[in-house]
Parts: structure tokens; C-alpha cells; sequence
């Protein structure tokens, strides 16, 4: 970031903060930087004695006191202001004189590819529930969001490819169930903040700011098999077999 900073625009934010120093020693009698010359002193008193409890307890309160003086010294804050312009200014420079490359490949290779759009098994959305349909559908990866509300999907009434189905449920409040057909291997790696998980006979009563992972005895080698990843803000899970 500072490397684009010229030697007189660095100066000129030295200048700035050093003025600024002496102005909060001169007309503030010296500011928050008395407290923090006390704090610093009882740092070195805890840490001198860090291997009694007293002296840790001294050591990180005046730990904490000295960052919360120094933060509120005024040349402090100019140059933390400083920073964050510079950031944004260098930032603003470097995209907008990004250049982009176009390789150079031969007739053979200009031709484009054919793609086809594929309409997703869900969209993404923030309120209300969703639920796969109760009859017969095709089956595409799952890769979505939400805020509010339950997904539930059942693999029962759609066909998986002889490779790895992907569920990717990443969401806010809600419940998730996902019901999967005995002959399918599964893995499921579930993280929660708030809830309960219920994962193929598994249970788990309190998922706080926790992760889980299982997966089937077969899943590294058998087919047909899905790999379940779910992230959970608040609320709870549910696999079972159908």
C-alpha cells in the first residue's frame, strides 16, 4: 500500500501527526499520554512478576488501558485516518489501471465452446421454505442461501449420477432435512452456531459454534453418493435414510 506513497507525502503525514502530538501535550496537558506512560509502567510491573496471578492480572489490564490510550491520542487517530484514505485511493488506482491480457492461441483453439444454461434445482432465497417436489424430478447439484425459513429435500424421488451429488446449503434461521435413499453413501459436513443435529442415528443435543463431519463406511468407494455441506446460523438438521 505505501509503496505508491511519495517521500513528500509521507512527510507531510509525519509532520501532521507530530504536530498534532504536541498540540495534546500543550493545550490538553498531555492528553491520553500520561495514562498511557502509567499503564505501560504497570505492564512492566505485571510482566516482571507475570508468573504470579496478581502480576498476570496487572500485566493485561494495563495492557488494555495502554492500547485504549494510545487510540486516543489525536496524532494516533490522524494517521490510522491517513491509512484508510491511502488504502482506498491505491486501491481505487490499481483497479482501474488493471490491464487485462488476451492470449494469443492458434485458429484451432478460438473456437468457442458449446455451453448449455442450466436451470438450478432451487434459487436462491432469503425468506419463506423450500421443498423438493413429491414427484419424480431431475436431479442438479444444490448450491444456495438463505435468511429465513426450512429447506427440505428428498432424494428419494430423483435419480443421482454414478458420481458425487454436491448439497451446498449455507443459511441464517431455519431447518434443514434432506431424507436419502439406503443405497446412496453419504458425507455430510454440518457447522452450526445455535441447534441440533440429528445425522443418520447420530445426535447431537447442543451444536454450539461447532462442526461435525460423518460420512458412510462406503462412501470413499461406493456409488451412487452425496456429499452434504451446511452452515447454519440458528436452527437444526436432520439426515435420515427413506
Amino acid at each position: 500500500m505505501f509503496k505508491r506513497l511519495t517521500t513528500d507525502y509521507f512527510n507531510w503525514i509525519l509532520i501532521i501527526g507530530v504536530i498534532l502530538l504536541i498540540f495534546e501535550i500543550a493545550f490538553f496537558f498531555g492528553g491520553s499520554i500520561i495514562p498511557a506512560l502509567f499503564s505501560a509502567l504497570f505492564m512492566y510491573i505485571g510482566w516482571k512478576n507475570f508468573h504470579k496471578l496478581w502480576g498476570k492480572i496487572v500485566f493485561w489490564i494495563a495492557l488494555v488501558s495502554m492500547v485504549f490510550s494510545v487510540l486516543n491520542l489525536l496524532a494516533v487517530r490522524f494517521l490510522i485516518i491517513a491509512a484508510i484514505i491511502i488504502f482506498i485511493i491505491n486501491y481505487s488506482k490499481s483497479k482501474s489501471e488493471a490491464t487485462q491480457f488476451d492470449p494469443i492461441l492458434p485458429d484451432a483453439e478460438k473456437n468457442h465452446e458449446s455451453i448449455l444454461k442450466v436451470n438450478p434445482l432451487f434459487d436462491h432465497k432469503l425468506f419463506d421454505d423450500q421443498i423438493t417436489e413429491d414427484v419424480a424430478y431431475q436431479w442438479k447439484d444444490v448450491n444456495i442461501h438463505g435468511a429465513f425459513g426450512d429447506r427440505i429435500i428428498d432424494l428419494s424421488n430423483t435419480v443421482l449420477p454414478n458420481d458425487t451429488a454436491v448439497i451446498s446449503i449455507r443459511h441464517v434461521i431455519g431447518n434443514i432435512e434432506i431424507y436419502v435413499p439406503y443405497e446412496v453413501e453419504v458425507s455430510i459436513h454440518h457447522s452450526s452456531v445455535f441447534g441440533k443435529a440429528h445425522i443418520l442415528g447420530k445426535h447431537h443435543l447442543k451444536l454450539m459454534n461447532k462442526s461435525i463431519h460423518y460420512q458412510t463406511a462406503n462412501y470413499d468407494t461406493a456409488y451412487p453418493r452425496v456429499k452434504i455441506i451446511t452452515s447454519l446460523f440458528s436452527g437444526d438438521i436432520e439426515v435420515k435414510r427413506i
